[in-house]
């Protein structure tokens, strides 16, 4: 059998209704988000089923050692949580010297895993179900096994020759030598056992016991600087949001040391622009959104780090209504600029969100940055460890210097959209840089131009690369892409499967009568499900 990774056919989906609602990148992992909900649950405990399931059935995008974010709506009030992990303590600049950047693969990029301590926080804050309830369908698939979905196979495929001789990644993810094909069963029995661990003793093992154990032996056979007082030191943090608005609607961000604060940014500059004069696919409002980005990516790329360490220059200062004007100053409505905008890397991350009938909303992501990540498994564990480290910079003097427990710049944001005081919308695009574009094209399609959910998710999408250059969809009007090379745009086309680099992005929308719209990529495998 094949399993096209580009449809062959135009395909629509539609928006799924219902009281109780998830959405994420593999159905398997809705399902058992659904699961949960159906237990009597609430939106908390569906996000972390579905999120502990993604580690077994997305390996790709995330695992036991990756790091994650979260915004949620308990019925009342608006929480954020960062549980990105900090570096060891040994992380010195002078452990680097020499180099030109930080190492991307192996256990030099491995800073302290946050996931599980996101689990172990939002449970016991906002959970109603046991943990080993919530933790039971990722058992279940990584002892049993699956078959593994045609997106997630093709990125399994490209990590071979990259990662096969990192430390236990051939004995985890390679049965019988290579990457499972689509529609392949594949199981993790090491997994498994350490999600029974996780769940018997919600969560300490990972960080103060058996499973902390083993990770700190891997690391120092590997010369790794990772220690048991790293892992027992690492908790997550109720961070609160920033925010940016437009018109009435306020996009809703994890402060730094995430990119939330640059799609902020860029909605704040668009207020400043007539954007709202135009249609969403109209080259006019597309122009000016690229502006506006690029702007905003050049500044969180010079500022956002660890917010401890933003002294010379921190949130305020970005988020001011008289510096974002004078941003907005600088777009010239006819003509593309380099205002210095970074290139992108291609990155591996899983989001999901979830809502009950309470009301109850969550905006949850979780990721291991570089498909894999590291590369590196643990002997002895099924954790695939995160490589987030190569996340800080080696610049003297940079706020997001590489420096002993800190947090490096993070690229993964839930999002969140407030309206009126009320909630509106939860929401993400993962997929590395593109998140915060994603995050303003979505923002935009369904508040400015009241797209429903699925219609903004299908829509043909575009990723600022380096100075002027702008990749696009190829299903992009081809109008469109020729108006937008006019005014100066190095525009390059790709199919969506180019390292997955226009994301995939789930939403959940409440609706005026009461329930919720929700909506699933098609860039991905997965859905959204809901009764």
């Amino acid at each position: 059998m094949t399993f096209p990774i580009v449809a062959p056919y135009p395909s629509r989906r539609s928006p799924v209704m219902a009281d109780n609602v998830v959405a994420t990148s593999q159905p398997l992992a809705a399902q058992a988000g659904l699961e949960m909900l159906r237990l009597g649950g609430n939106a908390v405990d569906a996000a972390l089923a579905a999120a502990a399931a993604l580690t077994v059935v997305e390996p790709t995008g995330n695992g036991l050692g990756s790091d994650a974010f979260a915004i949620l709506w308990d019925g009342s009030a608006l929480h954020g949580l960062n549980a990105s992990g900090r570096s060891p303590a040994a992380w010195t600049p002078e452990r680097f010297a020499g180099r030109s950047a930080m190492p991307e693969r192996g256990w030099e990029a491995v800073t302290v895993p946050g996931a599980v301590g996101a689990w172990m926080a939002l449970n016991a804050r906002f959970g109603t179900l046991p943990f080993e309830t919530l933790l039971a369908p990722a058992i279940r698939l990584a002892e049993g096994g699956y078959p593994v979905t045609p997106m997630v196979a093709a990125t399994w495929a490209r990590s071979v020759a990259t990662l096969k001789d990192q430390p236990g990644f051939a004995r985890t993810f390679l049965p019988g030598g290579r990457a499972p094909a689509p529609g392949e069963r594949f199981s993790n029995p090491a997994a498994a056992a350490d999600l029974r661990l996780i769940a018997a003793t919600k969560g300490e093992a990972f960080y103060r016991g058996e499973i902390a154990e083993r990770i700190v032996a891997d690391a120092a056979r590997h010369g790794g600087a990772m220690t048991l007082d790293d892992l027992a030191a690492e908790a997550p943090d109720w961070c609160g949001t920033v925010r940016g608005s437009f018109d009435a609607a306020e996009l809703h961000e994890i402060p730094p040391n995430g990119q939330g604060i640059a799609a902020c940014m860029a909605l704040g500059i668009l207020e400043h622009l007539p954007v709202r004069c135009f249609g969403p696919d109209e080259p006019e409002a597309v122009h000016l959104m690229i502006e506006a980005m690029k702007l905003a990516l050049r500044d969180a790329e010079e500022y956002v780090a660890d917010l401890g360490h933003m002294t010379s220059v921190g949130v305020e200062d970005l988020l001011a209504p008289g510096y974002l004007a004078t941003r907005a100053a600088m777009v010239d409505p006819g003509r593309a600029q380099d205002f210095g905008a970074g290139a992108p890397k291609a990155g591996g991350t899983v989001y999901l969100t979830a809502a009950d009938a309470s009301g109850m909303m969550i905006s949850f992501i979780q990721s291991n940055y570089m498909g894999f990540g590291s590369g590196v498994v643990p002997e002895g564990t099924g954790v695939s460890l995160q490589n987030r480290g190569c996340g800080f910079s080696l610049a003297p003097g940079s706020q997001n210097r590489v420096g002993p427990r800190k947090r490096p710049f993070h690229t993964i944001i839930p999002g969140f959209v407030m309206k009126n005081g009320a909630p509106e919308m939860s929401f993400g695009v993962m997929g590395g840089p593109m998140q915060a574009q994603g995050h303003v094209q979505m923002v935009l399609r369904t508040q400015l131009w009241d797209q429903d959910v699925q219609s903004a998710a299908d829509a043909p999408r575009w990723r600022i690369t380096h100075g002027l250059g702008v990749a696009c969809e190829q299903a992009m009007d081809p109008g469109l892409v020729e108006a937008l090379r006019a005014l100066g745009h190095q525009i390059t086309l790709e199919t969506p499967d180019v390292s997955f680099g226009f994301g995939g992005a789930q939403l959940i929308r409440r609706l005026p009568g009461g329930g919720y719209s929700a909506g699933s990529d098609p860039r991905k495998d997965g859905c959204a499900v809901g009764f």
